[in-house]
């Protein structure tokens, strides 16, 4: 049994390489596992499962595809052979096209470092700005909470970072705008 194994989970990984949208990939999935979730679609709620509806008052988070990756331009990233490689080193990738100012006096740790992808995915999302999750607690992923909410000014709030701080640089110590 195990080699059936070996074989489908090698073949069910060779065809989601290959694979350039979420459906497609969506599809592969579902013919070799049980159990996988259905895709998110624009009426599902933000940070809730797949197809749940989106709660009275929450703006619905439309899920959206890089330009590229939705143009199935995979070579404008990727090298053309089935490799995945990319054409650039990953930590300069998103700046080939991307003009992020960072020539400022403070510069968010994971953008200093190249580290875009801590942040955003490259090919699709269902959150704003291709991030990796609901911008409602978004900065909770790496800022303590309980840190964030003893600071003067920041009790109680929830949500809304980005209005008062900059996520990629600023001249302003803590990234404010």
């Amino acid at each position: 049994m195990r080699p059936r194994a070996a074989v489908a989970g090698a073949c069910a990984l060779a065809a989601l390489s290959l694979a350039c949208s979420s459906t497609t990939r969506h599809k592969v999935l579902t013919f070799f596992f049980d159990g996988v979730p259905p895709l998110q679609t624009a009426e599902a709620a933000p940070g809730a499962p797949s197809g749940a509806p989106a709660a009275a008052g929450v703006p619905r988070e439309v899920p959206r595809d890089h330009g590229p990756y939705a143009a199935r331009l995979c070579g404008a990233c990727h090298l053309a052979q089935a490799t995945n490689a990319l054409i650039a080193p990953r930590d300069q990738i998103c700046f080939r096209c991307h003009e992020i100012a960072l020539n400022r006096k403070y510069v968010h740790g994971p953008i200093a470092s190249g580290g875009c992808l801590v942040c955003h995915d490259p090919h699709a999302s269902g959150n704003r700005a291709l991030l990796v999750s609901g911008s409602d607690r978004f900065c909770f992923h790496c800022h303590d909470r309980d840190v964030v909410h003893g600071i003067a000014g920041h009790e109680g709030l929830e949500e809304g970072c980005t209005d008062c701080h900059d996520a990629h640089a600023s001249d302003e110590r803590f990234l404010l705008r």
